[in-house]
């Protein structure tokens, strides 16, 4: 019983900061809510257009704002308050909900009225998504770091069982309207939190523009050894490896010919599987080798999404994209927190919103030509192609980063 105790505090060590505390807990609720709206938005992009092209289009409208604005929001949230910045994000989020909201309830809504409002929840979070990377490591003291991402993580993909099931059930009883009610509503749990917490670190005044913070960001990461082999690989994980969620939609409907409740299913598989992959990392202490178990990790990720690609059988695809989803979050966590740990607080926004556009920019790139590749081949040879071909960057840089010694730093 002891030994069961220390092993859960050390699982959970990151809980024991108070501010990380409040700060988990109103982002959990949070991302409830974004995942409720998410689980009604993409059915009906999907059931108004009957093209999942839609689906990829509006998963890239919503991830735009973040490759066009995410550098200037790197380089503000190391010089201006990033409880503020993260205040304004929440509230132009919390607006698009509701505005949403109040267009299912007048039954005025278009595919466009969605399309817009996902850019425009997409600027809030171009801004916020730096501002919150750099935040959170200063909420919990350096050798609780990596075990604070993982725990982030494990909020993230709670949620993304949670707000699946809960939107199901709200828009199987009650309609879409709701759906994005709650996620408005959702969004005062993150704004109380941020007003809460007490943030210590304070960006040093600067007189450089904008454009040269920007461009001593670029050069820390490419001057430091390790950094810039993480940045692209964390664009071509998503790539690869993110768009298989964003088209269940079609699988579902195509392949399995069911309806909300199983594809309600396989986020649930998917996010339990999120949970325990996050769960592994936190459980460790930090090892040697770290990058190269990333590596394994995602050949694993594209193995199960081939196989997933061509499964028939629901029970077997709930096993697969539960591997998948393990997968995804071990591979990502291990990966950002090899990034925190080398950067310095002054260049933490700068060098995560680099970090964070790459990883973010995949998934509308991938989004789209997958949507595109889908009418073309078929859904189980676009996905399974992109599962192989996420074994194939895995193999490929693992034998470029020990050929060049550079495993070294991401030991």
């Amino acid at each position: 019983m002891a030994k069961t105790v220390v092993f859960l505090r050390r699982i959970f060590r990151a809980f024991q900061y108070r501010d990380f505390r409040i700060m988990w807990l109103g982002a959990c609720v949070s991302t409830i809510g974004t995942f409720v709206q998410q689980f009604a938005q993409s059915w009906l992009v999907y059931d108004l257009t009957k093209d999942p092209f839609y689906l990829g289009l509006d998963l890239f409208l919503g991830q735009l704002p973040f490759m066009l604005f995410s550098l200037v929001g790197g380089v503000f949230a190391d010089r201006l308050d990033r409880k503020k910045m993260l205040l304004c994000s929440q509230v132009i989020q919390m607006v698009c909900a509701f505005a949403l909201a109040l267009l299912f309830f007048l039954h005025v809504v278009k595919v466009w009225h969605i399309l817009t409002l996902s850019f425009l929840v997409g600027v809030g979070q171009s801004f916020g998504g730096p501002a919150y990377s750099a935040l959170l490591p200063t909420l919990v003291g350096p050798e609780d770091l990596a075990n604070a991402i993982s725990m982030n993580s494990i909020q993230f993909n709670l949620a993304r069982i949670i707000g699946p099931t809960i939107g199901g059930l709200a828009y199987t009883a009650l309609g879409a309207t709701w759906c994005f009610t709650l996620n408005g509503i959702s969004y005062l749990a993150v704004i109380v939190s941020l007003v809460v917490i007490k943030v210590k670190f304070v960006p040093a005044k600067t007189q450089n523009s904008v454009m040269k913070s920007m461009h001593e960001g670029i050069r820390f990461i490419r001057e430091r050894e390790g950094l810039t082999a993480l940045v692209v690989l964390a664009f071509c994980t998503t790539l690869f490896g993110f768009s298989l969620s964003g088209f269940l939609p079609v699988i579902v409907r195509t392949i399995f010919h069911k309806g909300p409740e199983t594809y309600e299913l396989l986020l649930v598989c998917s996010g339990a599987g999120s949970i325990c992959g996050a769960l592994i990392v936190a459980a460790m202490e930090r090892l040697k080798g770290q990058g190269r178990i990333a590596l394994m990790t995602l050949s694993g990720l594209g193995l199960a999404t081939a196989g997933f690609a061509f499964s028939r059988w629901l029970p077997l695809s709930c096993v697969l994209i539960f591997l998948s989803g393990m997968m995804v979050m071990a591979s990502a966590s291990l990966m950002i927190s090899l990034v925190q740990l080398i950067v310095a607080d002054s260049m933490r926004g700068r060098v995560m919103s680099v970090y964070n556009l790459a990883f973010r920019a995949g998934i509308p790139l991938g989004a789209l030509v997958m949507g595109k590749m889908i009418p073309w081949w078929g859904v189980s040879k676009a996905v399974s192609g992109f599962g192989l071909a996420l074994v194939g960057v895995a193999v490929y840089f693992f034998i470029v980063l020990k050929n060049t010694g550079t495993f070294r730093k991401l030991a």
